[in-house]
């Protein structure tokens, strides 16, 4: 019999790993090309450092790359003040931690952007790279910590959505085919999933009723020759791969290449012993979940699990 915490304990520990691996994004603006390059090798070795040479340039960056933990940008740029660009940037990327560098006196810009929450911390110049590392530290541990507190807020919600959407359907009595689209549509938004599948398995065999979720458009089963997916129904355990280009034992496997999918987390649904069917949850990029996230998965399944037995009575 499988031991459920020490499952998603081993698992938990293969996503923080993935999760520590990766280099926190910060973003430095400064027109002046001398000071960009040095900001830039100031922070390479620690960061991944995006740069920009005006507030425009860098609005363009941010609109490609997505939230970075520090933006650093200077007070005085031709287009826009740094200050002007830092607060278009609050609305879309409030956990982002703002720092201005200037060697001007703009008092009055500056209290103005601090007292907003625009700004973090100001900096004159000229600034030294070893106490403006200690600035950033600091600050990337604050967008840290927003960061969590905002994503244990979404996660709460996401997680009552969830555990309603299962009991409603539980109550309804619709048709297997509903109940497991349904089903798919609730996992797949409350964990960000690029697709979700949940098929229903007989004699350790899938079978044809499935439900499924796409965020990214159409969506093609191939479950069935997937190795996490026989693995986990042979013996019921989740399987996971959280970054499965270089995962070892997924190469060769074509359906991720030519899906374009870099993770994947296989929940076996389970009752009373017996597998009813697996869920699959698929990310087009390296993904760690949290602990408590894969707590609520699992709970989730065995859920999951009763909802389909009701459902084909």
């Amino acid at each position: 019999m499988t031991n459920p915490v020490a499952e998603i304990n081993k698992i938990h520990t293969q996503m923080m790993k993935l999760a520590k691996s990766k280099k926190p994004k910060i973003l430095v603006v400064d027109d002046e090309v001398d000071n960009l390059d040095l900001l830039y090798r100031t922070f390479r070795r620690d960061f991944h450092v995006l740069k920009a040479y005006s507030g425009v340039e860098a609005l363009e960056i941010l609109a490609e790359e997505g939230e970075v933990a520090v933006i650093i940008s200077d007070q005085r740029m031709p287009e826009m003040k740094g200050t002007e660009f830092l607060r278009k940037t609050l609305p879309q990327f409030p956990n982002t931690v703002r720092i201005i560098l200037t060697g001007f006196t703009d008092i009055e810009d500056l209290v103005d952007a601090i007292n907003a929450g625009q700004v973090y911390k100001y900096i004159t110049k000229p600034w030294e790279p070893e106490e403006l590392k200690v600035v950033v530290d600091r600050a990337v541990e604050t967008y840290d910590l927003l960061k969590q507190r905002t994503e244990e807020l979404e996660r709460a919600n996401s997680q009552m959505a969830l555990l309603a959407v299962l009991v409603q359907v539980a109550q309804q009595n619709d048709d297997l085919a509903t109940t497991l689209n349904q089903i798919a549509t609730a996992f797949g938004q409350s964990f960000a999933v690029d697709n979700c599948i949940l098929q229903t398995v007989e004699d350790g065999t899938l079978i044809a009723q499935q439900g499924t979720y796409s965020a990214v458009g159409d969506l093609e089963n191939w479950l069935e020759q997937d190795p996490l997916v026989k693995d986990a129904i042979a013996t019921g355990q989740i399987q996971v791969s959280v970054n499965i280009p270089k995962d070892k034992q997924l190469a060769g496997v074509s359906h991720y290449s030519d899906f374009d999918i870099k993770a994947h987390l296989v929940i076996p649904v389970t009752y009373r012993g017996k597998a009813t069917a697996v869920l699959s949850l698929q990310w087009k990029q390296p993904t760690a979940l949290k602990e408590d996230e894969l707590k609520l998965i699992h709970l989730s399944a065995q859920l999951v699990g009763i909802v389909i037995d009701c459902t084909c009575k």
